[in-house]
């Protein structure tokens, strides 16, 4: 992909004593997360681009950094594996050659509407489109990467202002507006602190306190997010808060994530296979 994230993560610099902190492992059943809709999930009030989103937002400023060009792609990527995880969409089934999960393209598994506006534009030009594409080209579809003039029209618009603009109508920002001299800019700062740190918590824990040493046992939701949030790169914005001691711990285990094979991921039991497909885009 041309915006393919550089896999790199930040270090920080080391200040004073940092507070010891034990990781526990806690048991979890993966397989619960993909049997449940997100419809029917009460906790899921964030889809996977609005919790990208706010890890990338800043705050009182109300917009994404100016410097960070690759948050484009990776919302791209989170409508992927949101329209999987809400069971529209899948990769195609292998046959006895088997295809590598980038080679394998996306089928439309059901045409009914998700109740979003943006995903709902995505489901339908994965619906409509024959032959389909696989997963990295259609995120560099969406993000309007293409030599052919005919596939602009696969391009979605707006992303970030219009991922703004429900997390306005959810109550979590609020809309301003910001002078930058030579224009005025419409912003989103936040007003619902607790939600932003919410998100910021799951992707703590999940590398943390609720750890699991084996990705195919963590909550899919929770493993996508981490991976998306990295290839968008705001992951770093999650762990701002924590001790030194935490934040080497959880730097060292998206480390670990990382550097896992996608291809052979993919394979296990339990396996998500569009997180895989998706991380394998971005670290190609």
């Amino acid at each position: 992909m041309a915006t393919a994230h550089s896999g790199t993560l930040t270090q920080r610099h080391r200040g004073g004593a940092a507070a010891a902190s034990a990781a526990q492992n806690v048991e979890h059943d993966p397989t619960v997360a993909e049997e449940e809709s997100y419809e029917d999930d009460k906790e899921a009030k964030l889809t996977l681009l609005e919790e990208v989103l706010l890890l990338g937002l800043k705050d009182q400023e109300g917009y994404t950094s100016f410097w960070n060009d690759c948050i484009s792609s990776g919302l791209r990527g989170c409508i992927m594996v949101e329209l999987s995880l809400r069971k529209r969409v899948e990769l195609e089934k292998t046959g006895q050659r088997r295809k590598s999960v980038l080679g394998r393209k996306v089928t439309c598994k059901s045409s009914s509407p998700t109740g979003d506006a943006l995903m709902d534009e995505a489901l339908k030009h994965l619906k409509e489109t024959q032959p389909t594409d696989t997963v990295g080209n259609w995120i560099e579809l969406f993000c309007g990467e293409t030599w052919n003039p005919y596939n602009l029209r696969y391009q979605l618009h707006n992303v970030r202002e219009r991922l703004a603009k429900n997390l306005v109508e959810k109550g979590v920002l609020t809309t301003s507006k910001q002078n930058f001299w030579l224009f005025d800019m419409t912003t989103h700062p936040l007003v619902d602190q607790t939600i932003k740190s919410r998100v910021v918590k799951k992707v703590q824990d999940s590398l943390l306190s609720r750890w699991q040493n084996d990705p195919h046992r963590m909550d899919r939701r929770q493993l996508a997010l981490i991976f998306l949030a990295h290839a968008s790169d705001v992951l770093e914005n999650a762990f701002a808060p924590l001790s030194d001691e935490d934040y080497e711990v959880a730097t060292r285990r998206v480390r670990e994530l990382l550097d896992l094979d996608p291809e052979v991921e993919a394979l296990k039991p339990n396996a998500h296979e569009m997180t895989w497909a998706v991380a394998a885009a971005f670290t190609k």
